[in-house]
């Protein structure tokens, strides 16, 4: 199952996203005690923001994604900062019952997904992930911030409004960023056996306005993707619907839930 995340959209994600600090990894290697010998599979690896820096805490990792797209800019990726355990599957969470015939016998530290789960069952994922992961392991959900038009600040209402403009929508969806959404996420783990636990790092990220821009492009499907000759037309708009300001600062809450198999 393709999103449309495809064509150029990759290569605008991989540059404009937010990566995640090395915080939230400390946190994911202290809740699984992860170690050299460990397997993580990271599902809705994207283009590895989340797969690459667990690949340094690790033996292995193995980053899941429906779009060949995003996996081809992340194995660029992984090339780049040569990290050679990684190995790139495409697929999807409903394949994680798969990945378990494939292991065998043998079981992994954590199923992580970072800023993906909203795309999926996550009920059959934790209840899959249960199946996989060792004694101590577990499965962590990361949530990477509050989409750029919908945060309280006079420059994201601003870009709210002249988006719902332009893709003719109403935009509320908070891609599972929302406390409704994260209170459900860690009710479903302790329902599938899981020892829930949550935390956060809050950090403030600086943007410039071609930065802003492009965490737009980054999260528009290839198709409605402004094609190269239109994007200084959209940035105008958006430079007018922003205000003249040349940084941004942009509040990041990167939530945490965390689900631990007992010992």
């Amino acid at each position: 199952m393709e999103l449309g995340f495809g064509g150029e959209v990759p290569d605008l994600y991989h540059l404009y996203r937010h990566g995640y600090p090395a915080a939230v990894i400390d946190v994911l290697a202290g809740a699984f005690e992860f170690s050299a010998g460990d397997l993580v599979v990271d599902v809705g690896c994207g283009t590895g923001q989340l797969t690459l820096p667990i690949a340094g805490r690790v033996r292995a990792v193995v980053g899941i994604d429906p779009e060949p797209a995003m996996l081809r800019r992340a194995r660029q990726a992984a090339c780049e900062a040569g990290a050679t355990n990684v190995t790139w599957v495409l697929g999807a969470d409903a394949d994680l019952p798969a990945v378990r015939l494939a292991l065998a016998d043998r079981s992994i530290a954590a199923v992580t997904v970072g800023q993906a789960l909203h795309w999926m069952d996550h009920e059959a994922l934790f209840k899959h992930a249960l199946t996989l992961v060792r004694p101590g392991g577990g499965v962590a959900v990361v949530t990477n911030g509050t989409p750029l038009w919908l945060q309280d600040s006079t420059w994201s209402r601003g870009l709210r409004a002249f988006l719902e403009r332009w893709l003719d929508t109403t935009l509320t969806f908070p891609c599972g960023t929302d406390e409704p959404s994260q209170r459900r996420y860690e009710q479903a783990l302790t329902s599938a056996g899981f020892e829930a636990a949550r935390t956060a790092i809050d950090y403030v990220a600086d943007l410039s306005f071609d930065h802003l821009v492009g965490g737009v492009y980054s999260a528009l499907p290839a198709e409605r993707l402004p094609a190269a000759g239109q994007r200084p037309a959209f940035a105008a708009q958006v430079r007018a619907a922003v205000g003249d300001n040349e940084r941004f600062s942009e509040p990041v809450h990167v939530a945490i839930i965390t689900g631990r198999l007992r010992r």
